[in-house]
């Protein structure tokens, strides 16, 4: 599951690049809308995933209330995902103490 998780946030991040790139086109650009066309839905489908990566990855890696308000918190600023599954990753792959 971790390893899906981790999929999907690069994936998320990446539609969030496409997206931005499509608005600075519509909005400051002005040539059209067509980035967003596209980036829009995709962005918002993997938003979705995203939510219920955090929400399958905690119930599985165990992880505490506050990560998982976290974790769904980091999918509303751009590229925030990825620190978060990185945060995750090094956490779970760090020692346990016995």
């Amino acid at each position: 599951m971790l390893r899906w998780f981790r999929v999907v946030a690069v994936a998320e991040a990446c539609s969030w690049a496409g997206l931005l790139i499509g608005m600075f086109f519509k909005y400051i650009v002005a040539t059209g809308d067509l980035g967003v066309k596209i980036f829009g839905p995709i962005h918002g489908a993997l938003f979705v995933l995203y939510a219920a990566g955090v929400l399958l990855s905690a119930r599985e890696a165990g992880w505490s209330r506050g990560a998982v308000v976290l974790g769904l918190a980091c999918a509303v600023p751009p590229f925030t995902s990825l620190w978060f599954e990185r945060r995750m990753a090094a956490r779970a792959s760090a020692p346990q103490p016995a």
